[in-house]
């Protein structure tokens, strides 16, 4: 009994209300005030994308919400095994793992013959479609010159339907399948199939629809992007042309609160590092993504309640471009305020800032100092860090080494699942298909799909991620996710060993899940805990000394 008392205070207390905590988020996966989504009445949109050579690919979706702006500029999205218990029933994704990972344990319909036997069986869909269309005997000269603006690309556009007959199949088709095989034919260089099915996807996707409607908008600036050669431009485009830094902030917010990726980040890293430090008079956190801060006022506030008093604390910030902009300032604000809070609780802080990105860091930055206990932390940072595909630096594992050489007590790892690094396009974009449809339909559940609020968060928060992926390479690729086991080899061969988080960090996180839908799932496997929709996970968090 007394046993599980303790758990269980260990299990609440990092997601109780606390004093002056705002639920502001590091960038990327993100929440909401109750009034926030609303219903409203629905109109047109517009969604483009502007390169530097001023062409616009121009997305007309169905609906959207009443006084919902129609985008027109770059400035519309902000470019920052044994069977799993996650039950298959009631979802759309499913996990993709061409390369069968032993470490990956979750059902995996979206593999290898399988995909291509669906794009195939969906090409001789529309065979079938065009034979009834048109006859057995039909020819139809190009008469589509709305697909591609170039020269190169009306060469490419459909050889053997027009576009009214592309239209009238539309209800016939599946949207996901057509998004594969979409996919598929530019891997295999088929531009007259892709210029017809990106044609057919313009009139199936919509930013304000279902989520698969919602990701395939996206999906398919990603494809328009590809064929220019012009992702990485969209990619910095975007990423200068960002909103405001309120409106960012707002968004992110939107989904820090209605998705709770970045609360399973916060709540498990915190415990651990909570349990590691409980006799530590004196701890100093390196946070390589610290964002707005947020995530160590919780710990601060656990902290001070501890018998004996509190211990002294210093962390240091590590930040990036994005959360720099949408806190409207640099890391000084971040310092001030949980250096204000910190003294509110009476316990003893310092902060000190390493404003740059973690390929920059060095040793010297890092500010160590002897006789105080060091936790790293890295949440949904590492996958931005080339490895040894990308550059000879190969700083995804030279920060390892790093941190390895400090001596920490223990480091937190949290990432998405999901296996983009070194893949090849079409695997990559299986991938990326699968992944971001179970995201929007976790994010759906929670807002009405035309409330505009929800409709800027995706935009601004997820899209230009997806963008990245599917149109970007080499450098310019930076969303370069690894599946754990992959995590676990580079910490291993960086000298780490397996730091097994507890039943208190499971008991917390369940007790947070509590708030949020019931297809979210959570599994402990191997000392780490995957977070999951439906039948794909989603997140996973462990922890290395």
């Amino acid at each position: 009994m007394q046993t599980s008392q303790k758990h269980q205070t260990r299990a609440s207390i990092y997601h109780q209300p606390v004093k002056e905590i705002d639920p502001f988020c590091l960038p990327h996966i993100q929440t909401l005030d109750d009034n926030v989504c609303s219903d409203a009445g629905s109109q047109g949109a517009n969604v483009s994308f502007q390169t530097d050579k001023d062409q616009f690919f121009t997305l007309e979706s169905s609906t959207a919400t009443a006084g919902f702006v129609a985008y027109d500029s770059p400035s519309a999205l902000s470019i920052s095994s044994s069977r799993s218990p996650f039950s298959p029933l009631g979802s759309h994704s499913c996990l993709s793992d061409p390369h069968n990972s032993p470490d990956n344990t979750f059902g995996s319909p979206f593999t290898g013959s399988s995909v291509v036997g669906d794009s195939n069986e969906l090409k001789h869909k529309l065979r079938e479609l065009e034979i009834s269309l048109l006859g057995p005997e039909s020819d139809i000269i190009d008469s589509c010159n709305c697909c591609f603006s170039s020269g190169a690309h009306q060469a490419a556009s459909m050889a053997r339907l027009n576009c009214d007959q592309l239209v009238d199949m539309i209800p016939r088709l599946d949207l996901k399948e057509v998004l594969i095989a979409c996919g598929q034919a530019l891997h295999e260089d088929d531009m007259s199939t892709v210029a017809g099915l990106m044609y057919v996807l313009e009139k199936m996707v919509s930013v304000s629809g279902e989520p698969m409607q919602r990701l395939g908008a996206y999906v398919l600036e990603g494809l328009r992007a590809r064929l220019e050669s012009s992702g990485s431009n969209i990619y910095k485009a975007l990423k200068c042309k960002e909103p405001t830094s309120s409106e960012l902030m707002s968004y992110m917010h939107i989904l820090f609160r209605i998705c709770p990726y970045w609360k399973f980040a916060y709540t498990s890293a915190n415990v651990v590092i909570k349990e590691v430090m409980d006799y530590e008079p004196k701890i100093h956190i390196i946070d390589f993504q610290i964002a707005q801060g947020t995530q160590w006022m919780y710990l601060i506030a656990a902290l001070a309640k501890r018998v004996g008093g509190p211990p002294s604390i210093r962390i240091t910030g590590i930040d990036d471009s994005q959360s720099n902009h949408a806190r409207g300032g640099g890391l000084n604000i971040v310092g001030q305020r949980l250096s204000e809070f910190a003294e509110s609780y009476n316990v003893p802080f310092e902060f000190h800032d390493a404003a740059m990105s973690g390929c920059e860091i060095r040793l010297e930055h890092l500010k160590v100092q002897s006789g105080e206990a060091l936790a790293v932390n890295f949440p949904y940072v590492l996958h931005h860090m080339p490895d040894e595909s990308v550059s000879t630096w190969n700083h995804r594992d030279r920060l390892l080494r790093l941190v390895k050489s400090l001596s920490p007590k223990v480091v937190t790892l949290v990432e998405q699942e999901s296996n983009t690094n070194t893949s090849p396009f079409f695997s990559r974009y299986l991938e990326t298909l699968d992944y971001y449809t179970a995201m929007f339909e976790s994010i759906d559940v929670a807002c009405p799909r035309d409330d505009k609020q929800r409709i800027s968060a995706e935009q601004h928060c997820v899209a230009r991620d997806i963008v990245n992926m599917i149109a970007c390479e080499g450098t310019e690729r930076v969303e370069r996710h690894e599946l754990l086991g992959k995590w676990r080899s580079r910490f291993m061969m960086a000298g780490f060993s397996p730091y097994p988080l507890s039943s208190s960090v499971t008991m917390a996180v369940r007790d947070l899940l509590k708030e949020y839908d019931s297809n979210y799932r959570l599994e402990e496997r191997e000392g780490a805990l995957y977070l999951g929709w439906i039948n794909r996970a989603m997140a996973t968090s462990s922890a290395w000394r």
